[in-house]
């Protein structure tokens, strides 16, 4: 019974960023949960290959090719569904730059890619959304942040402090938490659930030495694989949650518990 909470099937999904580190992973979940999953990124031969590369692992997936950057193209996707059921916002345009290297227009493209993104593609999936909700009984959006939303970067872990988190990227998160409690009140009275997602160090490849500094610095003692990330998407994602919106869930070995 407890089992069936988490299967997503005949549901419809929709994950930006889906070809990176976490992005592959949470599509990878959201298909074998059951549900059918649009896979959104800006290339779309490398999308293709993606989607190609699912469809071996009989997955059902389909793609959507464009940048949730672009104001008009999130509107005319999301316009022209008839319904969702998961929106997961993950993607995010962001260059790690150093502290005197940084201009407005980073933190400018990072906040839109994020913070701008989530809001306009969950405005434009309303309707959507709302479809979902009226069918299963619930529709689910959640935003993946970072546990730099919650906390800066220590900087003692680098060896160049340059390679640390980004100034523009944290401040981003942090209003995609915001964000995230904003829509979960004026979406509630609609059936549809509004978290956010809060990952640790999950990186995709560190240098042994870094990667000891920053398994040491969880409570775990150890960094996060990116599988490991699927279990807390399906919580969010599935009636297993139900009664869960506003939250922000941390998935980060206990590194904001300290």
């Amino acid at each position: 019974m407890a089992q069936h909470l988490f299967r997503l099937d005949g549901k419809i999904a929709f994950v930006s960023g889906a070809r990176g580190h976490l992005g592959r992973a949470m599509v990878q979940a959201l298909g074998a949960a059951g549900a059918h999953v649009i896979v959104n990124g800006r290339d779309d031969v490398a999308l293709a290959r993606h989607e190609a590369e699912l469809r071996e692992q009989k997955l059902s997936v389909s793609r959507a090719a464009f940048d949730v950057s672009d104001m008009g193209a999130v509107r005319t996707f999301f316009g022209g569904l008839k319904r969702l059921d998961i929106l997961v916002n993950n993607a995010v345009s962001m260059q790690v730059k150093s502290f005197d290297a940084l201009r407005p227009e980073d933190f400018a493209e990072t906040y839109a890619s994020s913070v701008t993104a989530a809001f306009e593609a969950v405005r434009a999936a309303r309707p959507a959304l709302k479809a979902g909700a009226a069918s299963a009984g619930e529709a689910s959006v959640i935003n993946i942040a970072s546990m730099y939303g919650a906390v800066s970067p220590d900087r003692r872990l680098y060896d160049d402090p340059a390679q640390q988190s980004p100034f523009h990227y944290g401040p981003a998160k942090a209003g995609l938490l915001q964000l995230t409690r904003h829509l979960a009140g004026e979406l509630g009275a609609e059936k549809i659930r509004v978290n956010a997602l809060v990952p640790g160090p999950f990186p995709a490849s560190a240098a042994p030495k870094f990667g000891q500094r920053l398994a040491a610095r969880t409570m775990l003692g150890r960094l996060g694989q990116a599988g490991e990330i699927a279990g807390p998407l399906l919580f969010l994602a599935s009636p297993a949650s139900s009664f869960v919106t506003g939250a922000a869930l941390n998935v980060d070995g206990g590194w904001t518990a300290w």
